[in-house]
């Protein structure tokens, strides 16, 4: 299986009633509820043996304002693994004051899909391993897309990129725009499942598998996972680099501890 494989922990991040930063959970990129704070649980994934964090401003680009710096910087103070920040990056300067907060890296989503050219410069400016291209994508059951696969009912399926929090279509063909990620430059592809995304039903496999097979950049999985079986077959069955998961961790599920050990007993390589 290569590699060993990250067990990636991720806070959705937004500003609460009183303008404070807060954590929530959702399902569908919809639905948030409050989930706790989010220097506290930096503190609780980084004692926890988690592989990378993952901190994503959920609201920034919908909301056309920058990433809460202020929150980044505290969080970065708690975390000694690698953080990746995303939410709200347009611009090579957006980059470049994400990294100075404390990120290692910064996940770009609209920003990227809007001015495809941010990825070059970004990956010139500060190297291919501090970028990441987050793909928000969508099941589709029309003709208008590139690639096309077969989903989990025997349909016909391909996947478009949203932007915006999920909140707009673009019409761009997933696996055509991670292969244009890579040729820019993109150091990894961060691949988020708005149809599976809070359900705990497991990982859009067709989705990953897809994705995966189309390039040789590493693909961290996301949105789905309800149990550590999920993240077996995320790695067995599309060869993701890394599994992503939320609620199943925040609300004490399982903790990584258990579900790097159900990898490790199963033949998956993982850091124990």
């Amino acid at each position: 299986m290569g590699l060993t494989k990250r067990i990636i922990p991720c806070i959705d991040v937004d500003l609460d009633a009183d303008g404070d930063a807060a954590v929530y959970t959702g399902v569908n990129f919809e639905n948030l509820e409050y989930t706790g704070d989010p220097v506290e649980l930096a503190k609780k994934y980084n004692a926890a043996g988690a592989d990378e964090f993952v901190f994503l401003d959920i609201t920034a680009s919908a909301e056309g304002r920058e990433t809460m710096l202020d929150v980044v910087n505290a969080v970065a103070d708690e975390c000694f693994i690698p953080l990746t920040v995303g939410g709200g990056i347009r611009t090579k300067a957006d980059i470049k004051e994400t990294l100075r907060a404390g990120a290692d890296k910064v996940s770009i989503t609209t920003g990227a899909l809007e001015r495809p050219e941010l990825i070059e410069e970004g990956a010139a400016a500060f190297g291919s391993q501090c970028i990441v291209i987050s793909i928000d994508a969508r099941r589709r059951y029309d003709d208008a897309g590139e690639h096309f696969y077969e989903d989990d009912d025997g349909e016909t399926v391909w996947f478009e990129c949203t932007k915006k929090g999920g909140r707009e279509g673009t019409g761009i063909d997933a696996v055509s725009w991670a292969k244009e990620a890579e040729e820019r430059g993109a150091g990894e592809l961060f691949v988020n499942s708005i149809d599976k995304d809070g359900t705990k039903d497991g990982y859009d496999i067709p989705l990953m598998k897809a994705v995966c097979d189309a390039v040789s950049t590493p693909v961290i999985a996301s949105s789905g996972c309800g149990s550590p079986e999920d993240m077996y077959d995320v790695f067995t069955e599309a060869n993701a680099d890394a599994g992503l998961a939320a609620s199943i961790f925040h609300f004490g599920d399982y903790s990584i501890e258990e579900t790097k050990k159900y990898l490790d007993e199963r033949g998956v390589p993982v850091r124990l």
